[in-house]
Formats: structure tokens, sequence, C-alpha cells
């Protein structure tokens, strides 16, 4: 993949950046602390223990003279061998110590840094010479004599410049792998958005049937392919809803107004009154059925809309049931058929009486119009409580919805009488799906 300036530009760059700055921030802030709980400490401890001996060898002077603190400085030259000391006199010539001298330059240096002083030495290591920095303090005594001590700290020295690289090296790479790192997710993630993208483009394109790319990780760009792919195969299927509504439209209108566009030109080719009377007649009740269709529509679309939910109140849904279980109680008997009743006492709900009606309405045509006539018509109605919920099932004995078809048929205008040669305009159960949604 070609270098793309806009992974810089993705959220997913900037907050790798983000991350990186606390992350360096807490490597510095840790590299410090160990820094200064090691070689600061470890040099100040130094410095103080060479104070102390100074301090105890100035004490020493004062109670044994020269010749004793020259005896302890031999002594302790041959005992300690990390311990450097040199003991000189007014002519800064050498009097003990296992130093042989003042290093060059030693006393402006001295009253430069108040008596410290930095120097090189000289020692064997493995049979050759080596130069090493030694820290030493030094202090003037009665009779302008000079007493120095010091210490080897070039390991010391060593080690704070390895603790100073080390710093550097680490947040170096620290800086460097999380740009690196920044740039490898943000060209992953920039990639799979130029994925979604495009897949988007070929939608706007017309071709509905494309989905959004999912690698199966069940990341946050997988959820979102996911819900996006739920809402795609949703528009799907209301354009496909659409086109078959269309189609459907086109039929159930265009039969009846043939159907009264043929009458009334009979009607008024005959030139008989009563033709004309038979001929108005007709219309009116095709418009009826037309009107009927049309409010069907109507009372879909404001339910979809959330418009009835204004009319929610507390009713008794079991009167309801009751109620428009006894209006198609003598239809259901003049189709010689049974009908069953189950209703627990009162089940109160909050819910719009009318549209609640309209849908049991609705369910008990079509248990009318396509239960079994040859086993016996029988109806059942129920209604109760189950799971906290009620529930209310208006079943026949018919032939039933193929489970194929049981999403289907709730869309306007579906009917599975292919040859619509019932009654009705394919509304009905999608009215009572919006009722209840």
């Amino acid at each position: 993949m070609p270098f793309n300036l806009n992974i810089f530009k993705t959220s997913s760059f900037r907050l790798v950046a983000a991350y990186l700055l606390i992350f360096a921030l807490s490597v510095g802030g840790v590299l410090a602390y160990v820094y200064w709980n090691t070689v600061v400490i470890i040099e100040r401890q130094t410095d103080e223990t060479i104070r102390a001996e100074v301090q105890g060898l100035s004490e020493q002077y004062g109670l044994t003279g020269l010749r004793g603190l020259a005896d302890v400085i031999e002594r302790r030259s041959r005992e300690d061998q990390a311990t450097l000391y040199l003991l000189v006199n007014p002519d800064r010539e050498r009097i003990a110590g296992n130093l042989l001298g003042l290093p060059p330059n030693s006393m402006q240096s001295m009253s430069a840094t108040n008596g410290w002083i930095d120097f090189p030495i000289s020692k064997n290591k493995l049979g050759r010479p080596e130069i090493n920095i030694a820290r030493g303090y030094y202090a003037r005594l009665a009779g302008d004599y000079q007493v120095l001590v010091g210490r080897d700290v070039d390991v010391l020295r060593q080690f704070r410049d390895l603790i100073q690289r080390v710093f550097w090296v680490a947040l170096a790479l620290s800086i460097l792998l999380g740009l690196v790192g920044g740039w490898l997710t943000s060209r992953n993630f920039l990639r799979r958005v130029d994925g979604i993208a495009g897949t988007s483009r070929n939608i706007m394109a017309g071709d509905l049937s494309q989905r959004m790319p999912i690698r199966g990780s069940g990341d946050e760009m997988d959820r979102l392919s996911l819900s996006l792919n739920e809402m795609l195969e949703q528009i799907e299927r209301l354009m496909a809803g659409m086109k078959e509504v269309s189609s459907n439209v086109a039929h159930d209108l265009k039969t009846p107004l043939t159907r009264t566009k043929a009458r009334v030109e009979n009607a008024l080719r005959s030139g008989k009154k009563e033709n004309f009377k038979q001929a108005l007649e007709q219309t009116i009740d095709e418009t009826d059925q037309l009107l009927k269709t049309f409010n069907a529509l109507m009372s879909i679309a404001k339910a979809e809309a959330g418009q009835s939910r204004e009319g929610l109140v507390e009713i008794d849904a079991a009167a309801v049931v009751a109620d428009v279980a006894e209006l198609y109680e003598p239809l259901v008997e003049e189709a010689n058929g049974t009908l069953h009743l189950d209703i627990e006492p009162t089940l109160y709900a909050r819910a719009d009486r009318q549209l609640l009606a309209q849908a049991l309405t609705n369910l008990l045509d079509n248990a009318l119009k396509y239960g079994s006539a040859e086993k016996g018509l029988r109806i059942d109605v129920s209604a109760r409580t189950t799971n906290a919920h009620i529930e209310i099932t208006v079943a026949d004995n018919g032939t039933g919805i193929p489970e194929r078809d049981r999403g289907r048929v709730r869309d306007r205008f579906v009917r599975l009488d292919e040859s619509r040669t019932k009654p009705g305009n394919g509304l009905g159960l999608a009215l009572v799906s919006s009722v209840m949604r």
C-alpha cells in the first residue's frame, strides 16, 4: 500500500499520538526517578563520605599533630585502596598518602568549587595503564598544611552516562515505535474505512446488494459494519416492498377502475335509465372499496409515524377483544362455523382502543376468509397474560401461512392468493403489524 498522508488525519493516528505522548512522559518520569535514586543519591553519599573523612582527619591533626596525622593517612592508604589520600606541606610537597602529588591547577579549581575537585588518576587494569576520574575534597590545616581525600568515581560516572544514554535511547525508541505503530494502525483503520466508503459509493450508484466488509474480529469496525448491513438489508427489503407495492397497487386499482369505466360506457351506450342507475350504484360500491384501500393505507402510515401514540390510554384489552368477538359471532355462525373464546376477566393495557379493535377486526376477517370450510370453520380467540405481557391470539383451522412467507405477508398489498380472486386488498396484516409496532 503506497504511503498515504491521510493517515495522519485519522482519529486512530491522533489517538495513538496522544497515547504515545503519555507513554513517552511516563518513560521519562520512570527513568528520571531511577536516575535520581541511583546516580544522584550515590554521588551525594560519596561526597558526604569524603567530607566526613576530611573532617575526621582535621580532628586527628588537632589531637595528634602532624606526625600522628601522617601515620593515620599512611595506614588508611594501605588498608583502603578505594580511597585516595594526600598530605602536603606548605610548599605543596608530599608528606603522606597514596597520591604522588596534587593534580595540576588543583588549587585554582579548589578555590572555584569550595574545595571540591575532579582530577584524573592512573590505574593498572589487566596490566595496562588506564586513566580514571576521581573526585576529591581538600582542607587547609593549621600551619598551612593541606590534606586531600578523594575517591575513584569513574564507575559511577560511567553508570550515570549509561543511564543518560538509556534515557534518550528509550525515549527515541518509544517515539519511533509509537509512530510506526500508529502508522500501521492508522493504515489498517484507513483501509477499512476506504472499504466502507467504496461499498457506500456502490450502494449510492444503485447496487443495493452490496454489504459492508466484515473481518470477523468483533471489533468496533465490525460492529459498525454489522449495524450498517442490517440497515442496508432493511432498506433493500423496503425497496423491494415498494416495487411490489407499486405493482400490486397498479393491479388492485387498475382492475376496479377499468371495470367502472366499462360499466359506465355500456350504460351510456344503452341509453336506458335503469342501466344508468345500476351503473351508478355499482360505481359507488367500487368507489367505497377504493376508499377503504386508501383509508387503510392512511391508517398504516399514521401508525408507523407514531401519531397514534397520542391516543394511548389505559383500557381493558379483554373488553375490547370480547366486544369485537361478539360482533363477529353471527358471521361465523352464518358460515356454519364456531367461535371459541378464552379471555381473562381484566387485562389492563395502555393502548388505542380504536386501533386495537381495527387490528382484531382484520385478523377475524382473515380467519373467516381463509378458515377451512370443508373441516368445519373453527376460530379461536384468546387473551391472556403471558410472562408479564398481554398476548392476544386469533387462530383458525385453515391451511395457514407458509413459513417462508410469514415475514413478507405483513408488507403492504402482499396477498398469497396470487390470482386475487378472493376479496381484499392485502393491507389487513400490514395494518395489524403497524398497530402492534
